[in-house]
């Protein structure tokens, strides 16, 4: 995603502690725990032929993920990871369908699959990254599950002020039926990747209980993606002199798909000054300019981060936001206060109807945190 600021360098230690104040830092790893599995014994980890227990320390049959994905070829495999911070960058590719990955402590914060990349990083052979080839970890099988994880790009701008790609993708996302059921997204721009293997394929995306942090257009891309019972918290930028800070959404949904992106029941909040933040902006992107980008935001209370009297804005003179799919039904808080109706489209009672997870994800019904 482009960048207002791309030269604008942000310090911010302690990355893997984002969300100290609202108790959702990285806890360290367990070393020493005699079962690195938590509930061994459950019917939730118990071992199948087509399970891998991952542990950097020893104690499971891989030590990375990159090797357990490595060594689970086919479909329906499971990896039970223990605590610890992977840096590593992961790719699941598309034949690997059916896998689920799971955090074997049960708390997200303690297994971290963490890399540090920009699209402008240079590559050994030459050239740069750019934002797919920043991703820490990039799903592109059908049927993926992950619970209670962290994905992470730790890649800060203060560090690399040369670098003017700035951004850097925790996750992308590509497979149709993914869901990610308590876990965590954190970054900076583009933290999470929600898109599909090509323009006419549109994946189905579901994230329930989940956490995303951080800047410009940090949820976005093409995919059906259904976030319910999930918080996002836009951060501070002690690099800009004035608002907008950033943005939390930036859908790119196709023109022939009925669905983009809906979040439903959650909350926005904000480390960053009063109305610092716009709610969206669509992106129509070069490789597909018939793109009618897609967002609802319903039942959400946001906070004070978010600019109410104008929460959109264009990314392009091009494509103005008010051409787009941008919707808002029965939201809270003071980002959610309408003082200009032409400014925060609303849908009727009979239009929100339609507009829930079910009505999104058609026939597929997402697992439960625990059906596994």
């Amino acid at each position: 995603m482009p960048s207002p600021h791309p030269r604008t360098p942000l310090t911010r230690r302690g990355f893997l502690a984002a969300g100290a104040a609202l108790g959702l830092a990285a806890a360290p790893a367990r070393a020493a725990a005699p079962r690195p599995f938590g509930r061994h014994g459950s019917p939730r980890h118990r071992r199948t032929p087509r399970t891998l227990y991952v542990d950097q320390h020893g104690r499971g049959d891989v030590g990375t993920v990159r090797e357990a994905v490595a060594a689970a070829s086919g479909d329906g495999w499971t990896l039970v990871i223990a605590p610890g911070v992977y840096r590593e960058t992961v790719t699941l590719d598309a034949s690997r369908t059916g896998a689920t990955w799971i955090g074997a402590s049960e708390d997200p914060r303690d297994v971290v699959i963490v890399h540090a990349t920009a699209a402008g990083t240079p590559k050994p052979g030459g050239g740069t990254h750019g934002t797919t080839g920043s991703a820490t970890t990039t799903l592109e099988a059908d049927g993926f599950t992950a619970r209670w994880i962290t994905f992470a790009n730790d890649w800060l701008r203060a560090d690399h002020p040369d670098i003017t790609g700035t951004q850097a993708v925790a996750v992308k996302v590509q497979g149709d039926r993914s869901a990610f059921l308590h876990c965590r997204f954190l970054g900076h721009q583009d933290t999470l990747y929600a898109d599909s293997t090509e323009l006419g394929a549109f994946a189905r995306q579901y994230y329930r209980h989940c956490y995303v942090e951080g800047d410009v257009d940090f949820v976005f891309g093409r995919a059906t993606a259904v976030h319910e019972d999930c918080h996002f918290r836009t951060l501070n930028r002690t690099d800009l002199a004035s608002a907008p800070y950033g943005f939390v959404f930036a859908p790119s949904t196709a023109g022939a798909n009925p669905r983009g992106f809906l979040v439903t029941r959650s909350r926005i909040s904000s480390a960053a000054p009063d109305g610092a933040y716009k709610l969206a902006r669509p992106w129509v992107p070069s490789s597909d300019p018939t793109a009618r980008p897609m967002l609802t935001v319903r039942d959400t209370r946001l906070g004070p981060g978010i600019d109410a009297i104008a929460p959109y804005t264009a990314m392009s003179d091009a494509f103005p936001w008010q051409d787009q799919r941008f919707a808002e039904y029965r939201n809270t808080g003071p980002g959610a206060t309408v003082t200009v109706p032409a400014n925060r489209p609303q849908l009727t009672d009979a239009e929100a109807a339609s507009h829930t997870p079910a009505g999104y994800l058609g026939d597929w019904r997402p697992p439960t945190v625990h059906g596994l």
